[in-house]
């Protein structure tokens, strides 16, 4: 008789047969995202740059991307966001799998690829039951960035729309003063 496979058994190897794919573990269901394309990257370089520019290393945070997550909404749960800012130490605070705990992040940022609803409502929810502050959807396939901030539960209690020509300043919570554009987190250039 042959032993099933746990859904983390699972991950670990569909990551190995998919290099460059993002495999995550969200509610206990397996999700898997392609590669990113030119205009996500350019996003995300873009946003490394500011937060380079605002001296967030002085204000006592980190900040990177595909920092590993790991999420309370099940035990297997993990996430590997995009983009995130965290405490300066968070490398204390490794649980498993190079991932780390939900409380040294401020914010997590996901610029949406072919499976936008996963950012939308299953990545909303479990970094809402992990308690993190502020989460950014940067949804390309709705061209505007979503700030959820005010986490209770499975859902945050604010969630602000911005659209294209706006700026919108980070959350408090964040510890970084900062003006973002959300033409440039949707496009990725000028």
């Amino acid at each position: 008789m042959q032993d099933e496979m746990t859904i983390a058994e699972a991950a670990d190897r569909v990551s190995s047969w998919l290099p460059g794919h993002r495999v995550e573990i969200l509610m206990g269901s397996m999700i898997v995202t392609p590669p990113a394309d030119g205009a996500h990257v350019l996003s995300l370089t873009w946003l490394m740059g500011e937060f380079h520019d605002a001296r967030a290393r002085q204000a006592g945070v980190r900040y990177g991307q595909a920092i590993g997550l790991w999420l309370s909404s099940g035990p297997d749960d993990y996430a590997i966001p995009d983009f995130a800012v965290v405490d300066a130490d968070f490398m204390d605070a490794d649980v498993r799998k190079n991932c780390y705990a939900a409380n040294i992040f401020r914010l997590v940022l996901e610029v949406t690829s072919s499976n936008w609803s996963d950012d939308r409502i299953t990545k909303a929810e479990c970094y809402a039951l992990s308690g993190i502050p502020a989460y950014v959807v940067v949804d390309r396939n709705h061209d505007e960035v979503l700030v959820h901030t005010e986490p209770e539960g499975a859902k945050y209690q604010r969630i602000t729309p911005y659209k294209r020509g706006a700026t919108f300043p980070l959350p408090s919570c964040v510890g970084v003063a900062l003006e973002l554009s959300v033409d440039r987190l949707l496009d990725g250039d000028d």
